[in-house]
């Protein structure tokens, strides 16, 4: 990790999430929430058998959320379900915080989304020190509160936090008009290697890294929360918003992209498996990206020398552990499939690292279908890493020939790296290194 010194605020996840809301106890509340927002409180599970412990973990989006608001800056904050976005907003200490999974929370601003207008206006009156803070949870919920908080911001009444685990319909309801100098967007992601590093590469690629799946100690609960998930994302998400009409469809399609995770997309391929048109497809990835669960990379198709580069791109599912649910794919993978899972993992890995280093980092892919192709490829303005992965704790000048290749064709990328399984760097050629898959955070950080 880069010597820039980074603030962290402890916080504590339970070790099974539950989409439950439960009514925090009194001494959760700031004395302001009171007066008639005291529903308004933090969702927290219910206590359960299976939190038996508990694992303190800092979270690097704090700080980031942190500096934003001392510049009196509003924060749009996006990631998937139980990644830890409404634990996140309790040591803000928000001087108002409405969470719209809670039914009646969500009809009230529903019926009358002005009040909340009014009830900001009122509370500043009250907020001594600075512009009132103002937390909104699962803001998608209620898509017509989008233009009031943007006259708030506008007028300086309020700072925001906005949460969000689903981006359609604040796109639908003018929510992206407030994203160039309202608020700055962040994303939240499940635990990354930065942040936690699990005891073995094999427990990550079969249970992921959401907060309370991968704090538990119990297997078997995993399972059980992992199948709960899918399940609870598409009655959820998918049902309850109605952003499909054939839910049977649908929930084939995601058993579908699971599978598919990780390679080039064919549409058609997976059309013709169901029986609709590709276009269709096309729409039901468009939802899985705009849910978050799906991320999208983008090819790198500039090439002076090659004309057949694929301009296709590739989708990833945002956890390993909800993809394999999912495919229902068992604990057990085999060995010839886990070198497949484990390019997903340090694909998802350089994405959540491009997220929290500072700067303009991208990620990419390089493919000609005629010949060579590298995993990954990490891009700046001026600079590009190139990035091969091997389930290998030894990888050879072989298993680097097509990082030579693309290292001859981009002088943007003097070097390139092979991430293993090996226990320390090591030189396969002056310019290529094998790395440990744990380092792959201080990868981007050195690029950037």
């Amino acid at each position: 990790m880069s010597g820039a010194k980074r603030e962290f605020v402890v916080l504590l996840f339970p070790s099974t999430p539950d989409p439950r809301p439960s009514c925090p106890s009194a001494r959760d509340i700031r004395p302001s929430l009171l007066g008639g927002q005291a529903k308004a409180g933090i969702d927290k599970a219910p206590n359960s058998p299976k939190m038996v412990g508990m694992e303190i973990i800092p979270r690097i989006m704090e700080s980031r959320i942190r500096q934003a608001l001392q510049r009196q800056k509003s924060v749009l904050l996006l990631g998937p379900r139980q990644t830890g976005k409404t634990t996140l907003l309790k040591p803000l200490q928000p001087d108002l915080l409405l969470n719209f999974l809670r039914p009646e929370v969500r009809q009230r601003y529903e019926r009358a989304p002005h009040l909340l207008g009014a009830e900001v206006e009122a509370l500043g009156e009250r907020t001594r020190g600075g512009r009132t803070l103002v937390a909104l949870d699962e803001v998608q919920r209620v898509p017509e509160l989008v233009n009031v908080v943007q006259d708030l911001i506008d007028r300086k009444v309020a700072r925001f936090i906005l949460t969000g685990s689903s981006v359609r319909k604040l796109r639908r309801g003018g929510g992206v008009n407030l994203l160039p100098g309202r608020l700055m967007p962040l994303r939240l992601d499940p635990l990354s290697l930065a942040e936690r590093v699990p005891p073995t590469i094999e427990e990550a690629l079969v249970y992921g890294s959401l907060p309370g799946i991968a704090l538990t100690g119990d297997d078997a609960a995993r399972e059980e929360d992992l199948r709960a998930y899918t399940t609870l994302y598409l009655e959820e998400e998918v049902r309850a918003e109605a952003l499909v009409r054939n839910l049977g469809m649908f929930a084939r399609f995601l058993q579908l992209a699971a599978l598919e995770a990780g390679g080039i997309s064919h549409f058609r391929g997976i059309a013709q498996e169901l029986g609709v048109p590709h276009t269709t497809v096309a729409g039901y990835y468009e939802i899985l990206q705009d849910c978050l669960i799906a991320e999208r990379v983008e090819a790198l198709s500039q090439s002076r020398t090659r004309k057949k580069l694929t301009k296709s791109p590739r989708y990833l599912f945002f956890d390993l552990g909800v993809r394999r649910a999912a495919a229902d794919e068992g604990p057990r993978p085999p060995v010839r499939v886990l070198g497949a899972i484990f390019e997903q993992f340090v694909g998802l890995e350089l994405l959540r690292a491009t997220r929290q280093t500072r700067g303009s980092v991208g990620l990419r892919f390089w493919r000609d279908p005629d010949g060579p192709e590298v995993d990954w490829v990490v891009v700046t303005k001026n600079r590009w890493l190139p990035v091969e992965v091997k389930w290998s704790d030894a990888p050879t000048e072989r298993d680097a020939r097509h990082l030579q290749t693309f290292l001859s064709e981009y002088s943007k990328a003097s070097t390139g790296v092979v991430v293993c399984r090996t226990p320390r760097r090591f030189k396969i050629t002056p310019k290529i290194t094998a790395v440990p898959w744990q380092e792959i955070p201080r990868l981007v950080e050195e690029l950037a």
